[in-house]
């Protein structure tokens, strides 16, 4: 599927929020750390990256919420205002350029399985992972891993 035939919807769990992505993610992240298990409550987190742009509210009212981070610098949680469900979050130097998409909160995740899973020297010993998907102890750079399409992407998105 190209980047231009590309879109899916998603919704909080209250579906009072509604959103499209119209292109395709630059890449899809299964984060480990112990930091995202504690925020989401689960063993990881699954997150779509794509420029912000191509992120849209078809329905409903989103309030941004600004939390810690791991990293010190802050993340930025998008969520409905009726059900509060995290829908996206926005991190470090792309700041409100780039969107890392909740997957479960698309209506098919099925779509967006993980590229890579990060932090594994922090999962939960009980998860188990295949090698269909890269896997690193802690993080990346971006310019080892990604494609030339997502590193242009993600480039242009920062510096617009």
């Amino acid at each position: 599927m190209s980047n231009d035939d590309f879109s899916i919807q998603g919704q909080c769990t209250c579906g009072d929020v509604q959103y499209t992505l119209s292109r395709k993610p630059m890449i899809v992240h299964c984060c480990h750390c112990s930091w995202c298990q504690r925020e989401t409550g689960t063993a990881f987190a699954l997150n779509a990256l794509v420029e912000s742009e191509h992120l849209i509210v078809e329905k409903g009212t989103v309030e941004k919420i600004k939390t810690p981070s791991n990293s010190g610098f802050g993340q930025v949680i998008v969520r409905c205002t009726k059900c509060e469900v995290a829908l996206w979050s926005h991190y470090g130097a792309a700041k409100e350029k780039v969107a890392f998409v909740r997957v479960g909160t698309l209506d098919n995740p099925n779509v967006c399985p993980p590229d890579i899973h990060i932090f594994t020297s922090s999962k939960q010993s009980w998860v188990t992972l295949d090698d269909t998907a890269t896997q690193v102890d802690e993080f990346y750079r971006r310019s080892e891993l990604w494609s030339e399409d997502s590193v242009r992407r993600y480039r242009a998105a920062v510096d617009a």
